[in-house]
């Protein structure tokens, strides 16, 4: 059942709502230096796997009435999910799948990547067009020719905790699933206007509870600007996605009988901002590390490389501004990880999955999570579960 624990609010803060009961003491001090901001509308939203991140925490959500948190967003801008049913069952996969992991790292470029450019890509000569208005106005965003570099990534995984599978449903159906944003060139966008922000708040004196929460005031050319800016990155992070996906599926053909998609699920942020109605107000609304869930709106909530996950519907509450959890959530620090735990750990925790087990990916144990049945336990009223996935192949950059 839901936890909704209320963190009442002191000192000119808005409440907070946390939909968990266990959260640390420093991600609760974040949550209360976001509350603190004058600009916050009604309350803030914790999910089920909230967790300290750095400025904001991971696993908010925050509406704002007039004004952008860059470092809510984060650097990771546009982050997020997709996946695909097919028309094939788990017993039409071969009994090794090997073969099948290995050509998903061929086909698409993991880690730093770099082998795709714009033009090479269905939409890719339009996102080059909207970035150089942009460039325009902030040419320091292309310092040492940096965007060069960066749009080639597009249809790219990345590395740390992206990721592509191959998973079954409770009825043996095939999927496909990826998870990965807007790559280096949305960690540049993220950067720049954090710095920006955060010289805005030292011009007009602004004093924060964190340095990393400095905001743009909406009606204020740098507001507008990284709206637009930020609005690239998610478009950037949505196409490079569909063009991993697309590519996966292709190189799938070689391995299986032939399939069709049945279904897909969605293709969600889950680091972004957005204008949306809520309480009757149009209000700017951030999800860091939490995923839209209107009504009948369907998402994805992935576990670690070693659990379920889960495709959901939304129930459109309310109180959550329409939001649910985006994952499992960590519950250790990438380098705490690696001193608790060993390969042998790893390769026991992942049995059964056909994946990495070397040390470059210790970090991502699923031990390393918050037990994603749990984070599932408390978001009953904010969706219900449509499929549970298992995976099988686990490709990581």
């Amino acid at each position: 059942m839901p936890v909704v624990t209320l963190l009442k609010a002191k000192d000119n803060q808005k409440p907070v709502k946390i939909w968990t009961d266990e959260i640390e003491y420093d991600a609760l001090n974040q949550l209360r230096n976001v509350a603190s901001l004058p600009f916050i509308f009604e309350h803030i939203a914790a999910m089920p796997d909230v967790h300290l991140g750095k400025g904001a925490t991971v696993g908010s959500v925050i509406a704002t009435t007039d004004a952008v948190i860059p470092a809510a967003v984060g650097v990771d801008i546009g982050c997020g999910m997709n996946a695909v049913r097919l028309s094939i069952k788990a017993k039409d996969l071969p009994d090794n799948l090997k073969q099948i992991r290995n050509d998903i790292e061929r086909t698409v470029p993991l880690g730093a990547g770099g082998a795709h450019k714009y033009d090479q890509i269905a939409g890719g000569s339009q996102l080059a067009a909207r970035l150089d208005k942009i460039l325009a106005k902030h040419p320091d965003l292309n310092k040492h020719g940096r965007v060069s570099k960066y749009a080639k990534q597009l249809g790219t995984l990345g590395s740390g905790n992206h990721f592509i599978e191959i998973c079954l449903d409770e009825n043996d159906d095939v999927w496909v699933m990826l998870h990965s944003g807007s790559r280096g060139i949305g960690n540049m966008i993220g950067q720049y206007f954090i710095r920006l922000a955060r010289r805005e708040m030292e011009r007009h004196q602004v004093h924060l509870p964190d340095k990393e929460l400095g905001y743009l005031l909406e009606g204020s050319q740098h507001f507008d600007d990284y709206v637009e800016a930020v609005s690239w990155a998610q478009d950037y992070a949505m196409l490079n996605r569909e063009h991993m996906m697309n590519a996966v599926l292709r190189s799938l053909t070689f391995r299986l009988p032939t399939f069709t998609v049945t279904k897909e699920a969605i293709n969600c942020h889950h680091n972004f901002v957005d204008r949306e109605v809520h309480y009757g107000a149009e209000v700017w609304v951030t999800r860091k590390g939490a995923i839209r869930a209107r009504q009948d709106e369907l998402g994805i909530i992935p576990g670690s490389m070693g659990s379920k996950s889960y495709i959901v519907r939304g129930k459109g509450n309310g109180e959550s501004f329409c939001s649910c959890s985006h994952g499992a959530g960590r519950k250790m620090s990438r380098a705490a990880a690696r001193k608790a735990y060993s390969i042998d750990d790893l390769i026991a925790q992942t049995e059964g999955v056909e994946c990495r087990t070397d040390n470059a990916v210790l970090d991502e144990i699923p031990a390393a999570y918050k037990n994603i049945d749990k984070v599932m336990s408390f978001q009953d009223d904010l969706i219900e579960v449509v499929h549970t996935l298992r995976q099988v192949v686990n490709v990581k950059g």
